[in-house]
């Protein structure tokens, strides 16, 4: 074994050496920084006093220790999975999880928490000082600080069995998803399929071992993965072959040595006996305790204001879809080629035509100078080099008027199922924090999924990929342009979870706006401008079954929801039995008999949406009201856009969690939320 000073781990600060990094440094770095922070936790428990420098900084500076290493860690299980590395994160998570239960339960350190906002010196705190304070209160209550005996023995064994139990459930996904190839021979089981389509089946049979596989005549791959199995249901004329593709995508996990099923049930019966512990009702309220919404009424109120307008939108465009397609018996499998075909005849376009115009490097010139003339940053590639750990990764800078370099982001923008989870998000990687007169600056990780490029093209992005890498741009704004110095309240730290989504939605508005579309969409072989008719096209569009796409998603939050708060592990119905339930008031077609959506569902059972999936639409809510500030002053006025757009950076991006979401808000738009601009963007309202 490598001697631990070597140790890539165990640096502690700076960017990640990922060059350097194997999954045998795992387990030795952790279990030697675990040893050192035990006694650091112990020592700052026996001295420290009850003021910002003498419990607050050393506490921060002890977290950041661990929260570097075991992110890297984390961040590497996302996007460079591997059976060793599965093995070394499995072996040392426990360990890491008793670490962090120790902390947040300090008895001594949530005293003196309590002591330092009862102190004299409370009123000389920054609001960003004694917004972290009392989030530190309640956050040690809600991780079971008032806890002791068999309680707090049974609170930590679930906390330990509930981190595994997400590790497995996304693994599991993972390889179910890995797992299923669709290998098609004939050229008429291609029959429909974009070129797109076709170089991508193509170079995933050359990947599986077929050295001659070519676009056009094969053989071809289907995967589960998102860029080949969303084209070939909008596309393949095959009936048969999209019912067999979409019933291995909906039953995902559903079944065998992935089951997810067993791990739902212990899931959600391991959340109640948590909330139970500490007080509350239902797991709901508890995942509330920490959010903007006041209460489950208060969400469920929201909700049901937006599937009453959804509801009968989304029934009326089944109907005409039926009719559009001749068909009333239509099938699951068959909705999103319909769908197509329709979008198809009523706006005389489909989704491939566009690709060429949409190369990612020129999409993300066009991003920048959006960011460019809003917030008045500067993006270029870093000529700092960092380490990356795939050689698809870009890193870049962010300047800010004076051109001082004030954050760095890495880009990991394509799709790689055999060792990447699906789906898109942001992570930070460094956070943004000031000691003495020197500023640690803000690194952020954006990670999508979208097509990879094919032979001697770039990334030919389809139009949702485009507002994809929109909306995680907008999280990494909030990561990067924060202008708070405490890390504990920088970026998205410390904010409100239903109002995390603010700024990544507030982005993709921008895809629609006409002077960021031209300037982005060119030709990716000709240079030519996107056709005026494509950008008219795409308007009319963009509504296209929007009451379909929020009854969506109101169907998942209900369903999260339901399971959070009323579902009683012990009772008569099953969590799959409960999202049937909810499906007859929130789908117009009813889920197949087979369908195990639950067991894939990972944003609540292995990711921070735990009754929490309503967050997106909470935020919405917010962000079409926020981009609505700008429809207001003209988004054709350069002037007010820009003036909006800095008043913008100046609170939403800037102010991270030193104030609550509804003051930042109010400090933006100078008044509080309403509904009336999102049901107007999905086209539900004149």
């Amino acid at each position: 074994m490598e001697a631990i000073e070597s140790n890539p781990l165990l640096i502690g600060k700076g960017l990640p050496p990922f060059e350097k990094i194997e999954a045998k440094h795992v387990v030795p770095a952790l279990e030697q920084l675990l040893g050192e922070l035990e006694t650091e936790l112990r020592d700052l428990e026996s001295r420290y006093s009850s003021t910002w420098t003498g419990l607050v900084a050393p506490l921060t500076k002890l977290e950041e220790r661990l929260n570097w290493t075991w992110g890297i860690v984390s961040h590497l299980m996302g996007v460079k999975n591997s059976p060793q590395l599965r093995e070394a994160y499995e072996t040392v998570q426990p360990q890491v999880v008793k670490f962090y239960n120790k902390l947040s339960q300090s008895q001594p350190l949530h005293q003196g928490f309590i002591a330092l906002r009862e102190s004299e010196s409370w009123g000389s705190l920054a609001s960003a000082q004694q917004r972290i304070v009392i989030g530190a209160i309640r956050d040690g209550e809600l991780s079971g600080v008032g806890l002791t005996g068999k309680k707090k023995e049974r609170f930590n064994e679930i906390q330990l069995e509930l981190a595994e139990l997400s590790t497995k459930f996304s693994n599991n996904v993972l390889d179910a998803t890995k797992a299923f190839q669709l290998k098609l021979t004939k050229e008429e089981e291609v029959d429909g399929l974009p070129p797109s389509s076709l170089s991508l089946a193509a170079q995933a049979a050359i990947d599986a071992g077929f050295e001659n596989a070519a676009p056009e005549t094969g053989p071809w791959i289907i995967t589960l993965d998102y860029p080949s199995y969303i084209p070939f249901m909008k596309y393949s004329t095959n009936s048969q072959l999209r019912e067999q593709l979409y019933k291995a995508f909906v039953t995902r996990a559903g079944g065998g040595d992935l089951d997810n099923h067993p791990l739902i049930d212990r899931i959600l019966e391991l959340r109640q006996e948590k909330a139970t512990i500490l007080g509350f009702e239902s797991y709901a309220q508890l995942s509330l305790a920490r959010k903007m919404a006041p209460n489950v009424e208060a969400v469920e109120e929201l909700l049901e204001e937006l599937r009453g307008v959804s509801y009968h939108a989304a029934e009326a465009e089944l109907a005409q879809l039926k009719a559009f397609a001749g068909n009333e018996d239509l099938k699951h499998w068959d909705i999103s080629f319909w769908a197509e075909k329709q979008r198809e005849a009523k706006f005389a376009f489909n989704a491939e035509e566009l690709r060429p115009y949409f190369p990612l490097p020129q999409v993300l010139q066009g991003l920048f100078d959006l960011a460019n003339q809003l917030f008045g940053v500067t993006i270029t590639p870093a000529e700092q080099k960092a380490p990356v750990w795939h050689p698809d990764v870009s890193y870049f800078q962010i300047q800010d008027e004076t051109d001082a370099i004030i954050a760095y982001f890495y880009l990991d923008p394509y799709s790689r199922p055999q060792e990447k989870r699906g789906g898109a998000w942001m992570n930070d990687c460094i956070g943004r924090a000031k000691f003495q007169e020197e500023v640690r600056l803000p690194v952020a990780y954006l990670i999508c999924n979208q097509t990879p490029p094919l032979g001697d093209q770039p990334s030919l992005m389809t139009f949702s990929e485009v507002e994809i890498l929109f909306h995680e741009f907008g999280h990494g704004l909030q990561h990067m342009l924060t202008q708070v110095d405490y890390p504990e309240a920088a970026g998205i730290n410390n904010i409100e979870w239903d109002a995390v989504e603010l700024p990544s939605q507030f982005m993709e508005n921008w895809c629609y706006h006409r002077p960021t579309l031209f300037a982005m969409a060119k030709h990716y072989e000709t240079g030519e401008t996107l056709p005026e008719h494509y950008y008219d096209k795409l308007l009319a569009a963009k509504n296209y079954m929007s009451g379909s796409g929020m009854l969506r998603q109101l169907y998942f939050s209900q369903v999260d929801l339901e399971l959070h708060h009323r579902y009683e592990p012990s009772g008569e119905e099953t969590p799959s039995e409960v999202r049937e339930r909810v499906a007859k008031t929130t789908t117009v077609m009813a889920p197949l008999a087979e369908d195990a959506f639950l067991c894939s569902f990972g944003h609540i059972f292995a990711g921070g949406y735990a009754a929490g999936y309503y967050s997106y639409k909470w935020a919405e809510v917010l962000s079409a009201d926020a981009f609505a500030a700008f429809e207001e002053v003209g988004l054709d006025s350069e002037e007010a856009m820009t003036s909006t757009g800095r008043r913008f950076r100046d609170t939403v991006l800037a102010l991270g969690g030193s104030e609550h979401p509804m003051e930042v808000f109010k400090a933006f738009r100078g008044r509080e939320p309403q509904t009336e601009p999102l049901l107007r963007h999905s086209g539900l309202v004149p």
